[in-house]
């Protein structure tokens, strides 16, 4: 009897597996001191693969961007285990670690209306209202005081994660007190981190009139022409903060942006509608357009089944092996990034093959996802959906996850919310496979359109078992059942 799926899949049990194919986004901060297979080729060059096995005339190898082949004519020999996979330091990097300005608000009797406006875990809307009725009828310090009070209610909004309200309250602030250095810039912050890199500048523009010395506003305005792929204006923006006050987030900011900025020079560029994409000049200029063709194909499929348009324009490199290397900084398992932009090795490529086009797809699908949530999608949707909409599904692995849950083995949704980076391989195969399976009951029980729901209050600020709630009426231990169900239906032995 032939015996496929986790338990099984290249010959190994479920509990030394490296087999699931890992997708890419999060496998690049995902390892450390994981052992690894080294493939040797004859021209010298080595891939570093989590797992690597020979097949026929073929070599099949697992790397973050999921199973690949070579042919077995070009590889000279593999070394196994021989290898580590450390964690990678660059990865991520481009979300960019910059804290939000560090002047505060100033009015008299701040602390007594902050209390005000804020106290016993909410906010108090009667309280703001009064003030802004006072406003209406007041003078420019009545003014100053529903400002402060809206500003208030925006910080405190701000961290419970809830950026949509945060950002009403702190514009509402600014229209009693326009020209505000502070209420500008935190404007502009929150609209950073909604990835919303225009309307940020229009702000900050404004900022760097009332404040030209605040080194925040040449320290925001680096982030959004970094986030526009303007990296000369990004450069010099930043190099000016530095000047203004040396800063450790702008350092390293900074020196991304230079890194990117050295290689890239030497690029040549191509758009499209969505898309601005750069390319190593020894890059066929006809893989740039064929990239570029299907990344346009891939944003109307995902455009169309989130029913989401990412307001920005999308940044794309293809690199050498060498130059991703070097730029990410990522080890030699990583077979793509996304930073902020979609990051790609396509040496030895002349054309787009299905490898390549479900890299893309998966690639792209976080940054939809990233930007319509404003960030806040958890780890497991984040790469549950990349990998439905790549074109992966429970398939082998379904039987096997059924028997694990029902052996109450499975870890809860809740514990694959943040980070996996602390996970082993085997933890992370699993979690994968998990994330990809309660997806996937979700959109094949009741369509794309609950998903979209879900990313929709998410992005809102509900926590993601509250976006359950409310849209498929379950919480988490009733989304784990139903798709341990709908596996066991689909897939069971």
């Amino acid at each position: 009897m032939k015996t496929s799926g986790i338990r099984r899949l290249f010959g190994r049990p479920w509990r030394s597996s490296r087999a699931l194919l890992l997708p890419l986004a999060l496998c690049a901060t995902l390892c450390a001191s994981v052992a690894a297979d080294t493939i040797v080729l004859k021209n010298g060059r080595r891939i570093v693969a989590l797992v690597a096995v020979e097949e026929g005339d073929k070599i099949r190898y697992l790397t973050s961007a999921g199973e690949l082949t070579l042919p077995k004519s070009i590889v000279d020999h593999i070394e196994k285990g021989g290898a580590v996979l450390v964690d990678a330091p660059g990865a991520g990097a481009a979300n960019l670690a910059i804290t939000g300005p560090s002047a505060n608000l100033s009015v008299g009797a701040g602390s007594e209306i902050e209390r005000a406006a804020v106290h016993d875990g909410s906010v108090d809307r009667e309280y703001i209202a009064h003030v802004e009725g006072e406003a209406r009828g007041g003078g420019r310090s009545a003014g100053a005081v529903a400002a402060f009070a809206h500003h208030s209610a925006a910080m405190f909004e701000l961290g419970k994660g809830d950026l949509e309200h945060a950002l009403t309250d702190e514009r509402t602030a600014l229209t009693y007190d326009p020209e505000q250095p502070v209420l500008l810039m935190n404007v502009a912050y929150m609209h950073l981190r909604r990835s919303e890199y225009k309307q940020a500048l229009d702000y900050l523009d404004r900022a760097k009139r009332a404040a030209p010395e605040n080194p925040d506003v040449p320290k925001l305005a680096g982030w959004a022409y970094y986030g526009m792929n303007n990296l000369r204006q990004a450069v010099a923006e930043w190099k000016r903060a530095m000047e203004l006050r040396p800063d450790a987030e702008v350092k390293a900011a900074l020196e991304k942006a230079q890194r990117d900025k050295q290689e890239e020079e030497s690029y040549k560029e191509n758009e499209s509608a969505h898309f601005n994409l750069k390319y190593n000049g020894t890059a066929e200029p006809s893989l740039a357009r064929e990239v570029l063709r299907t990344l346009e194909a891939h944003f109307s499929a995902i455009e169309s089944a989130l029913n989401y348009t990412p307001p920005e324009s999308i940044g794309v490199i293809l690199y050498t092996q060498q130059a991703f290397a070097d730029i990410t900084q990522a080890p030699g398992w990583v077979g793509a990034l996304n930073d902020g932009r979609i990051r790609v090795p396509v040496q030895g490529l002349s054309g787009v093959n299905a490898d390549l086009s479900r890299v893309l797809k998966h690639e792209l699908t976080h940054s939809f996802i990233k930007q319509k949530t404003r960030s806040l999608a958890p780890t497991w949707i984040q790469e549950g959906l990349a990998q439905w909409m790549e074109g992966k599904r429970s398939g082998d692995h379904g039987a096997e996850l059924v028997e694990i849950y029902g052996k109450g083995q499975a870890a809860s949704l809740g514990r694959l919310e943040g980070s996996w980076m602390g996970m082993d391989m085997n933890q992370a195969a699993y979690a994968y496979a998990w994330a990809l399976a309660n997806v996937e009951y979700i959109v094949q029980t009741d369509g794309m359109s609950d998903m979209e729901r879900i990313l929709d209050r998410i992005a809102a600020g509900d926590a993601t078992e509250s976006a359950l709630r409310a849209v498929l009426h379950s919480n988490y231990d009733d989304v784990m059942k139903d798709a341990a169900e709908y596996l066991n239906k689909n897939y069971g032995r």
